[in-house]
């Protein structure tokens, strides 16, 4: 399993059409076979920072995935949402597998 973190860089005055295309994603990627753990807009901090995290089993079914999604009718919706709005100024993916995870009691403080 690999969990792909897609950095985006989003003009922070169009923060609500990131929200939409979150949501989007929230129906698509489900669908076209990728587990989704969820989008985050900016909250607090930056306001040009937010992120995608999903799960899939390998880069063999990430490349089957994206072809998926390509087709999807809402996927190629939310593709050319994006480009006609244009509130992705940068996006960066990055697969990274679990190195480590909580494990033990928890402590309480």
């Amino acid at each position: 399993m690999i969990t792909c973190f897609i950095r985006y860089h989003i003009d922070p005055a169009k923060k609500e059409q990131f929200v939409q295309y979150a949501k989007n994603w929230g129906e698509a990627i489900p669908r076209c076979g990728a587990d989704l753990v969820g989008y985050f807009a900016p909250h607090e901090g930056s306001s040009t920072l937010a992120y995608g995290v999903y799960h899939i089993e390998s880069l063999a079914a990430y490349e089957q995935y994206r072809a998926r999604l390509s087709k999807d009718p809402l996927g190629r919706k939310n593709y050319e949402f994006a480009q006609k709005e244009r509130f992705l100024l940068r996006e960066d993916r990055t697969f990274l597998t679990l190195a480590s995870a909580p494990h033990g009691p928890r402590v309480q403080i």
